[in-house]
């Protein structure tokens, strides 16, 4: 029960009709299909997050739009993460538009920036507001990324020789900026956050990543 109960404190942490919502309650019900009240509906949660609780302090004003789902959560949730090929080609579509390119068409950053950047966890959450530093990407959270780290997560895949292992080609740079900017591009109803396209991260910053998962002397390729 003492599982079940965090679970369910982390759903209700999560962003109302979020796939990962749907996903963990899923789980839960997996976990123990014949507690009836181990399972929590998406309609309670939506409800919770909009009220709040004394655990959780009411949403940020900023934070309400993230309370209603786009067009491509809607389907992402309704279909469990697994839409037919006509919505996934219409999910593809219309993340592709999008994307904000570099002006300059330069996709290489700073690998050092970078790693600070894939290391910090900072941002979006009820304590960093009103914000005071630049939001962080969290990478370590979802993936390894030097044979250096003891502890990371998992939900990823293995980042080591992200570079090494596609020859360090142009053509994968602009793949690998696309896939931070907007991971729906690449995999629609991807758990990866759509960093670019919400406005998570800057261009700039985006780039920085780009360079740790490309740049040859990057630790990641080492």
């Amino acid at each position: 029960m003492k599982i079940i109960a965090l679970a369910t404190a982390a759903l209700l942490t999560l962003p109302a009709g979020s796939a990962l919502a749907q996903q963990m309650q899923m789980q839960m019900k997996m976990q123990k299909p014949a507690d009836k009240a181990a399972t929590v509906s998406a309609a309670k949660v939506d409800a919770v997050i909009k009220a709040g609780l004394p655990a959780f302090p009411a949403p940020p004003e900023v934070w309400q739009p993230r309370l209603t789902p786009d067009e491509t959560m809607k389907i992402c949730a309704a279909t469990h993460n697994d839409p037919p090929k006509a919505q996934l080609a219409a999910i593809e579509k219309a993340e592709k538009a999008k994307i904000e390119y570099p002006a300059d068409n330069n996709y290489l950053g700073d690998w050092k920036k970078g790693e600070a950047l894939a290391q910090s966890g900072y941002g979006l959450r009820f304590t960093d507001y009103p914000a005071r530093r630049a939001n962080g990407g969290n990478c370590y959270a979802c993936h390894q990324l030097t044979k250096a780290e003891v502890s990371y997560g998992t939900i990823g895949p293995s980042l080591l020789g992200y570079g090494k292992l596609r020859d360090f080609k142009d053509s994968e740079v602009k793949v690998a900026y696309e896939k931070i900017y907007d991971s729906h591009v690449t995999f629609p109803c991807s758990l990866m956050p759509r960093f670019g396209a919400n406005k998570v991260l800057s261009i700039e910053q985006i780039k920085d990543l780009v360079a740790l998962l490309m740049s040859k002397d990057s630790p990641v390729n080492q």
